[in-house]
């Protein structure tokens, strides 16, 4: 099984660790990463591309990894946030399927529902809605809690959400396990194990993404 991927959202805290862990599978024998801004140090078998308006994915690319996500107070306006958030991932997913790739795995979050009242929530649940309708032969929406792990930005909400967590972690069991923090390695590991088994549509809450990391392999 040889496959080719691509990657969006790949400077961030999820992207980044699932670049080192697609470079090192020996399913994989390309890996395309899709950023703004130059990179150096990139893994083996990693190339970057750069992202345009008018991006386009070669013909073979297998598996989309979108990642892409920004905040509020980073966006500046709920307009703002929708472009990304919504308006890219949906063109991501768009383009992939004219590309003819056959996997697309996305990054949402827990508590996703279109119907929502919180405006995050009812976009991301908006977003898992719209890709579900590309007709991919695996369209896996992962939906981790509050993610753990070491930012090249400052977050304060997450600052404090982490410390929370260490503090009362021991509370989140029985139905409030999902809600527990998870490591982006994880959540990372758990795309990439969803690609190389499922197919059909897949959404996978915090605690199931823990266990499939897991048992990973490379």
């Amino acid at each position: 099984m040889e496959r080719v991927a691509a990657v969006f959202g790949s400077t961030g805290l999820i992207g980044n660790q699932l670049l080192q862990l697609l470079s090192d599978n020996k399913n994989y024998i390309k890996v395309l990463a899709y950023m703004r801004k130059p990179a150096s140090n990139l893994p083996v078998k990693v190339s970057a591309v750069e992202l345009t308006n008018d991006f386009a994915l070669p013909a073979d690319v297998d598996d989309v990894y979108v990642c892409i996500g920004t905040t509020m107070k980073k966006a500046g306006s709920k307009e703002a946030f929708l472009k990304v958030d919504f308006e890219l991932v949906q063109t991501i997913a768009q383009r992939a399927k004219a590309a003819g790739a056959k996997r697309l795995l996305v990054v949402s979050s827990i508590g996703a529902n279109a119907e929502s009242s919180n405006f995050y929530l009812r976009t991301k649940g908006q977003m898992e809605e719209a890709v579900k309708q590309y007709g991919f032969t695996l369209c896996g929406i992962v939906r981790p809690s509050l993610l753990l792990g070491k930012r090249d930005e400052f977050r304060f909400g997450e600052k404090v959400g982490v410390f929370f967590y260490k503090v009362f972690g021991f509370i989140f069991v029985g139905p409030l396990r999902k809600y527990k923090g998870i490591y982006a390695v994880d959540v990372a590991k758990s795309m990439v194990m969803l690609a190389l088994s499922s197919s059909g549509t897949i959404t996978v809450e915090s605690n199931v993404l823990k266990q499939m990391a897991d048992v990973y392999k490379s």
